[in-house]
C-alpha cells in the first residue's frame, strides 16, 4: 500500500509562523502527497513565502472565505489523495520521516484503514517542546471514544477522503470535533500508528476563544452522545481535574 496524502494548510496572515510548516512538508522522505494551501486573502507575505518554498503545490488558493472551516471545506473539495491531513499554519510534521513511518504502520491487507492516528507534541513559538498533549490517544479508537474528550488531535487524525464529509459551518470553533466523530461513525478500521506525528503550535483559534469553544464542544457531544451521558462525563471531567490538583 502506497497511499497518497492530501496535506492541507489553512492560512490567513500567517507569514510569521508558516515557514516551519512549509519546511516540514518539503522535508518528508515519503513523496506520494499533494500539498494544498488555502489562504483567506492574506495581506502579508504568507502566499509569497509559500510560493518561494521548495514545494510543488497542487493548489494555492488565496481569496476571502467565511472562516477556518469554510476554508477547510475548500481544501476537501480540491483534494485528490487517499487521506486528508490538515496541517495548519504553525504546525509541523514531527520528523522528516513521519509520512513514511505512518505508511509503514499500515497493516497488510487488501484495503486501506479508514483512519490513521497518532500522538501530538505541543511546541511554543520558538519550536521548543512544551509537553505531550494532555489527552493520550487510545490504543483502540471508536466513535464513542470522544465521550472522554477529543482524544486525538485534529492534526494527528488522518481520514480517508472518501469517508469525510464537509465541516458543518454552524460550528465556528469546534467543527473539527463534530467532523471526526462523524467519520468515526462511518469507519470500521482505525489504526493507531504508535508514535508522535505532529508538532502542534500552542496558539490555535479554539485556544484564543477557549470558553466559547468548550460550550460548542459540549453541544456537539450532546448531539452525538445524548445530554445525560454528556453531562455525566463533564461532571467526571471536573472531579478528575480536582483530584489531579
Amino acid at each position: 500500500m502506497k497511499p497518497k496524502f492530501s496535506i492541507i494548510t489553512i492560512t490567513y496572515n500567517a507569514a510569521s509562523v508558516i515557514e516551519p510548516t512549509l519546511a516540514s512538508v518539503a522535508a518528508q522522505s515519503y513523496r506520494n502527497f499533494e500539498y494544498l494551501l488555502i489562504d483567506g486573502g492574506s495581506t502579508d507575505d504568507t502566499v509569497a513565502k509559500a510560493k518561494a518554498s521548495d514545494i510543488e503545490f497542487a493548489h494555492i488558493v488565496s481569496e476571502r472565505d467565511n472562516g477556518l472551516y469554510d476554508a477547510m471545506n475548500k481544501g476537501i473539495k480540491l483534494a485528490k489523495g487517499d487521506y486528508l491531513c490538515f496541517l495548519n499554519a504553525g504546525d509541523a510534521f514531527h520528523s522528516s520521516d513521519t509520512l513514511e513511518r505512518i505508511v509503514a504502520a499500515i497493516p497488510d491487507g487488501n484495503s486501506l484503514p479508514d483512519i490513521l492516528y497518532g500522538e501530538t507534541a505541543e511546541v511554543d513559538d520558538k519550536r521548543c517542546f512544551v509537553r505531550m498533549r494532555r489527552l493520550s490517544v487510545p490504543e483502540n479508537l471508536h466513535w464513542k471514544s470522544f465521550k472522554q474528550g477529543m482524544l486525538v488531535c485534529h492534526q494527528a487524525f488522518y481520514a480517508r477522503r472518501d469517508l469525510a464529509p464537509l465541516y458543518d459551518l454552524k460550528y465556528r470553533l469546534s467543527a473539527d470535533v463534530d467532523w471526526c466523530i462523524k467519520i468515526m461513525k462511518r469507519s470500521e478500521n482505525m489504526v493507531n500508528v504508535g508514535f508522535t506525528v505532529v508538532d502542534y503550535l500552542q496558539n490555535g483559534l479554539s485556544l484564543q476563544n477557549h470558553r466559547a469553544s468548550l460550550i460548542e464542544r459540549f453541544k456537539i457531544m450532546c448531539r452525538h452522545y445524548g445530554v445525560f451521558s454528556t453531562v455525566m462525563h463533564h461532571i467526571w471531567f471536573v472531579l478528575r481535574a480536582v483530584i489531579k490538583k
